[in-house]
């Protein structure tokens, strides 16, 4: 087979010397991508990337760091799950089934028993009442494709974040806590007209741009290319490789954390890259919350 050019890794340095993202040419496909850029560049191989053993709840945190818990996919089954030791707890998204109020109110109930001093949360394509485009259309449609929604009327789930009042929720925007810049954002590549959907390419990388380049830490809902981004029902990749350019080529936080697709840790060297999700694609909580330390600002 003849590679075909990969435009400088769509990257492009600008006159300011500031780098800037542009659309791969296999955006459209993340299968494709993924075995064009392992062939040709070894991009998701040692010595680039290595896996990474999760951290043992038991394990003592060290002096001067910060030790942050991982969630996400918990869908409202928060009843069994295990919450270990920490100071900050990271959720990225879909703690509800549908984002009904009352999902959400259960939810929040459950932010304020947990311990941690502080909890940062985003959506996800199942918190449905949180993407007001999508419910604009969905309340004008008229059949029910989720019955349960469509019936609320739009007083129902207008203010529907000011319920999270025992977390941080971030939706294209940040926070600065003990020291870290974090930021999160709910969008996630088309995936079956489900919320905060948008099409690969563009539309995603107008998103991916707002990300400002000294954030710390990054909460995505949805995954870069080739990290931990397999969905074994799907048989495919479901990652966003103009996330994967954002967050390696401009952004390069220390951690990433999302969802969707195959639980677990990974490293660039930079970048820790932490997939979370508690419910299997069968939606049982069975996979613990991760932690992980990182150092504070200033003593790194």
């Amino acid at each position: 087979t003849v590679s075909v050019p990969s435009r400088a890794m769509a990257r492009r340095i600008s006159s300011q010397g500031k780098v800037t993202i542009s659309v791969d040419e296999y955006s459209s496909n993340p299968t494709q991508a993924f075995t064009h850029y392992n062939i040709n560049q070894s991009r998701f191989q040692p010595p680039h990337v290595h896996m990474v053993e999760p951290l043992p709840y038991d394990a003592p945190k060290p002096v001067g760091h910060t030790r942050f818990v991982c969630v996400s996919d918990t869908h409202s089954r928060t009843d069994g799950i295990q919450m270990p030791f920490g100071d900050v707890l990271l959720h990225t998204g879909d703690f509800t089934e549908l984002g009904l109020p009352s999902e959400v109110k259960k939810f929040n109930d459950w932010l304020g028993s947990l311990p941690y001093e502080f909890k940062v949360v985003i959506a996800g394509n199942h918190e449905l009442t949180f993407d007001k485009d999508f419910m604009g259309e969905l309340i004008k449609q008229d059949y029910y494709r989720y019955p349960s929604v469509s019936k609320l009327k739009t007083e129902d789930f207008d203010d529907v974040q000011s319920v999270l009042t025992n977390c941080v929720y971030l939706q294209d925007s940040e926070v600065t806590i003990k020291g870290f810049r974090i930021y999160g954002t709910p969008w996630t590549p088309w995936f079956n007209g489900w919320g905060f959907n948008l099409p690969r390419g563009q539309s995603l990388l107008d998103k991916w741009n707002q990300i400002p380049e000294d954030v710390d830490i990054l909460m995505t809902h949805g995954p870069p290319l080739g990290f931990r981004d397999w969905v074994p029902k799907e048989l495919q990749r479901v990652g966003c490789v103009e996330l994967l350019n954002t967050v390696q080529k401009r952004v390069r936080p220390k951690l990433h954390a999302y969802h969707l697709g195959w639980y677990g840790i990974m490293t660039d060297g930079y970048t820790t890259f932490i997939n979370s999700s508690t419910c299997t694609v069968s939606f049982q909580p069975t996979n613990p919350p991760i932690i992980f330390d990182l150092p504070n600002p200033g003593n790194s």
